[in-house]
């Protein structure tokens, strides 16, 4: 073999490495938009088709508190953990919480707009890396880089988003904003709520759905 011959073929190794990346970090990015407009369009079938066994196991954890944690576990949870329990509780009846698993919980929680739209509205997915089957995304927000990214695994042979990979810069911004409010965190959360359903919240909101 000669050296030109094998420079050839190094080339050409090269560049089919660097088109195969790119095909993921397309197929990255198509991922965040169709998650996107599903969530723009209410459609939880389809949305759930693009987020990971992260994101279910999430809300497979959530929706085992909502039905059974009593008032004590509850308080201890984060912010952003307690906005969901609160609200699948105060939203949701308990038949629809008890018939519901944690892919169940993802599809009835976008369609009922209780998975704020604002995450992914006016935003989108910049510079992306990958290595093997784990991708971030830089977030892109109103056309300005954001200092976090969104994660995607690579499941079945399908890039799926990790939303539970911004829950921390949420959680942070919720709270951030509670303490702006001047009130403490469950009377700011069930403001939220009162605002957003128009009803009353009641101590009911602090009771598991399922009791022993």
């Amino acid at each position: 073999m000669t050296q030109k011959t094998i420079i050839t073929l190094l080339f050409i190794g090269f560049f089919g490495t660097l088109l195969a990346q790119k095909k993921e970090e397309k197929q990255v990015k198509s991922c965040f938009n169709n998650y996107k407009s599903a969530i723009l369009n209410d459609k939880g079938e389809e949305a759930v088709n693009y987020v990971d066994s992260r994101t279910i196991q999430y809300y497979s954890d959530i929706l085992e508190k909502t039905q059974n944690a009593d008032s004590s576990e509850v308080a201890s949870l984060s912010i952003m953990d307690k906005l969901m329990v609160f609200s699948i509780r105060h939203r949701a009846s308990s038949e629809i919480i008890t018939s519901l698993d944690g892919k169940g919980l993802l599809i009835y929680a976008i369609e009922e707009g209780m998975v704020g739209k604002n995450s992914v509205a006016n935003n989108s997915i910049g510079e992306v890396s990958i290595d093997g089957n784990f991708a971030k995304g830089q977030f892109i927000a109103n056309g300005q880089a954001a200092p976090f990214f969104f994660h995607f695994y690579n499941e079945e042979e399908q890039w799926k988003v990790d939303l539970t990979s911004i829950f921390p810069v949420a959680n942070t911004s919720f709270k951030t904003m509670q303490e702006q409010s001047g009130q403490n965190e469950n009377e700011y959360l069930f403001m939220l709520l009162e605002a957003i359903t128009g009803r009353e919240v009641t101590n009911q909101i602090w009771r598991p759905i399922i009791t022993p």
